[in-house]
Formats: C-alpha cells, structure tokens, sequence
C-alpha cells in the first residue's frame, strides 16, 4: 500500500514539474467582447440612456486605473475625476494587470445589469482559459482585481444614483400648455427627472454648461418658436414624401437609438429593443481601435475616455430637459396643425429641449478626435445588428453632426434644441480634454 502511495506521489510530481505554465496574453478583443455583451444585456434588461452611460463609464474607469499602474504612459484619473481616489496597490508581485483590468470590469458590469446571470458565462469561460495558462498568476490577478471592483464600487455607491431611485416621479404639468405631455403610443412617464443630482466626472455641476433657453413659446404665426414647430412639420412631410428613397429618413434611423419603442397591433403593444445612444458611441470606439490596431492599454484608455464624456453629457443634457421642460413637436403638431401626422420616429419619454443625441454626440465626438485626431474616416456598422446598413463618415465631428440633425428629420426636436444641443455637448467635451490629463504620450493622443 505504502508503494502505491509513493508512486501516486512521484507521479503528480513528474507531472507538476512537467507542466509548463504560459503567459497570459489578453488581447483587445477581449475587452470588445466583454463590453458587446454587456451591451446587448442593456438591451435585454431595457435601461434608459442615462443609465446606460453609467452602465459604460464605471467598469471602464476601474480597468484603465490597473492599466495606468503598469503603463506610464497613462495617468491615473485619481484627483482628476471627482471624489475618486487612488486604487489599492497591488500585494502580489505576478499579476497580469490586463487580467486585473478584465476581471474588475466584468465584475463591476454584473453589479450594474440585471440580467448579470447573462454574463457569467463569458466570465467562467475566461477564468477558464487564464487559470489553465497560469493558475499562480490568475489567481493573484483575479484577487486583485476584485479589490480594485470594490474600491470603484464603494465610489460610485456614492454618486447618488440609489437616492435618486426613491425620489418622487415627474409631475405633468396638464395645465400649461408649453410643458412635456407623455406621448404616443405607449405615454410612458418621463424618465430619469432626477438625473442632474447624478455626481459628475469631470463637470463642475450639472449646469455647468447651461444652454442659452428654447424660443419663447407662442404658436401664433411668425413666432420664432412657431415657425419652429413648423419646420419640423414641413421637412417630415418632404421626407416622407420620398418614401424608402429618403436619405433623411435612413439617417434618423440609423441613429434612432431608442431602447424602448412600443409597437401596437391590434390589442397587443410589444417592444422592440435597440442600443442607446451612448451605447452607439461606445460602437464607434470599438471601430476606431479596431482600425487603428490599437493595444490592450490605449483601447481601454480610448472607451474611458469617451465613456466619461458621454455621461457627463448626459447630466448636463438632463439638467436643462427638466428645467426648460418643453413640450415636443409631436404634440403641439397634433393639437394645432395636423390631428393625423405622426413622426419619423417614435418620440422618446421625457422633455424636448436640448437634444441628447445632439448633446451626447458633441461630446463624444470630441473626445474621440483628441484620441484618434481631425478626419479619420471609418464605416459605421454600430446598427447592423439592427438591420440597419453601414454608413461612412469623414470625422467623428461629421458622424455627431448627422446623429444631430437626425433628431429633427425624425421628427421628434426643434431645430434649435439640435444646434444648440451640439455646441453644449462640444463644448464639454472640449472641457473634458482640456482638464483630464490621462496620457503623457503626444502620439497617444492629439491633445
């Protein structure tokens, strides 16, 4: 017996010593694939644009401050976004940081969905797959990666999204007629009034970036705000008029980004889900890495960076819907000059005024030409998954001009509530690049 003993032994010695343990490589793709499908689970579980961009912005923080630890190259954002400070140090000298990075963003997605059963399969699967190349390293990487996922918990629990989830609904104003109406089909309650109490990243507040106001209202003819309404009215029944030849129409469905369009038939209202416009931009730095073959570090430098404006965007847009709380075209088109025109596309829940694809697109816009610098062209295939075709742009500015005008071809904003949504986003987003030092390298980013 004891001879057996000793044979098992100096079998699984021979073969200890035998096993070559590998270095843990973690490409980009990985990431991209991790963020795609914490995408598509925003899809399934339905949340709001806002929301959606916090669902983006925290993961990736905590990914690029373990990145920054190793690379010099990048800066912490510790001291530079607000209230955030500086990770834990790692205990363990063999931590695969990419690995770190990987686990501590996936962790901290499964606390922001609902659905998060849907992504451990993805997680399982490369824990897997980095514990067969190198159990030691894994397992340091995985401990300390989690540390990290809970020092950016801890942070963003304060940010004041869970108050606002116990704050009073919005209040129609019925009474008034130039204040937000729900809209069909579906009414919906307007969402997320309480967004502007949400901490920013970089912002100073909220109304930071105040916009100048909409146009007095008055539907009396000549009006500035009347010929507005108007506006919107004339170049939906142009566009329309062409039917599938429509360039103006394919653009406002290209960037429609509604997460919740309710869709009736007969008794029955169902919905079809589509990605959030954040999400859309999220889309479009994959496609910029992915061009420009950029590595594990500058990939997650590059959705950080964008995530962060995009969610500043967000509150600041926020702040004025619910101040201004204007009433949206489809309404007052209704009750005033056609009973029977409907929009291109289906009018979102909550105020007009300014525009968040406008808003959100201006910044992003910006952040990613600091990144990948003027005029890079790249084909947009964000919406095939969507049944949508692939559109081209010049520049990331050109791409947030056309998500802009999009909003008024499709029916659902004024003119002024695009142009002026546009400059509010570019402006924060120049904010954004001029204050969040996050690269030493000129060749890293143009700014």
């Amino acid at each position: 017996m004891m001879m057996k003993y000793v044979v098992i032994f100096l079998t699984t010695l021979i073969f200890a010593c035998g096993k070559k343990e590998e270095s843990i490589v973690v490409s980009p793709d990985v990431l991209h694939k991790s963020i795609d499908k914490v995408t598509e689970i925003m899809i399934h579980d339905i949340f709001s644009p806002p929301v959606a961009s916090r669902i983006f912005a925290y993961p990736n923080i905590a990914a690029y401050e373990i990145i920054a630890l190793k690379d010099p190259t990048y800066n912490s954002l510790a001291g530079q976004v607000r209230e955030l400070s500086a990770i834990p140090q790692p205990e363990a000298t063999t931590i695969n940081h990419e690995v770190a990075a990987m686990v501590a963003h996936i962790d901290l997605s499964r606390r922001l969905i609902f659905s998060e059963e849907k992504l451990t399969p993805l997680r399982d699967s490369l824990y897997m797959e980095w514990r067969r190349k190198n159990e030691k390293v894994f397992n340091a990487s995985k401990e300390y990666g989690l540390k990290v996922a809970e020092h950016i918990a801890a942070w963003m629990d304060t940010d004041m999204y869970n108050q606002t989830r116990t704050m009073p609904k919005f209040t129609v104003n019925t009474d008034d007629p130039t204040r937000w109406q729900p809209t069909p089909p579906a009414y919906m309650e307007s969402i997320e009034p309480h967004w502007n109490k949400i901490r920013p990243f970089v912002i100073d507040s909220a109304g930071q970036f105040k916009p100048e106001p909409p146009p007095p209202f008055s539907m009396e003819e000549g009006s500035e705000f009347f010929k507005e309404v108007k506006e919107v009215y004339d170049i939906s029944n142009q566009i329309t008029e062409k039917g599938d030849e429509s360039e103006e129409i394919a653009i406002a469905q290209f960037w429609d980004c509604n997460p919740y369009v309710s869709v009736t038939r007969g008794h029955l209202m169902f919905a079809t889900k589509k990605i959030t416009p954040g999400a859309h931009w999220i889309g479009i730095v994959k496609i910029a890495t992915k061009k420009t073959k950029s590595d594990f570090a500058k990939t997650i430098f590059a959705y950080t960076k964008t995530s962060i404006a995009i969610a500043d965007a967000f509150i600041s847009c926020w702040d004025e819907k619910y101040r201004s709380n204007l009433i949206r075209p489809e309404t007052l088109i209704n009750a005033h000059i056609d009973e029977n025109w409907k929009p291109v596309l289906q009018t979102p829940p909550f105020p007009e005024y300014t525009s968040g694809h406008s808003v959100v697109s201006g910044a992003a816009g910006v952040a990613l030409t600091s990144i990948f610098g003027d005029n890079f062209a790249f084909d947009d295939d964000t919406e095939v998954p969507y049944g949508l075709p692939v559109r081209s742009f010049s520049s990331f500015e050109a791409a947030a001009s056309e998500a802009a005008i999009s909003r008024m071809y499709g029916g659902i904003h004024y003119r002024k509530a695009v142009d002026v949504g546009v400059k509010q986003g570019r402006d924060l987003g120049q904010f954004l690049v001029d204050n969040l030092n996050m690269t030493t390298d000129p060749q890293t980013a143009s700014n």
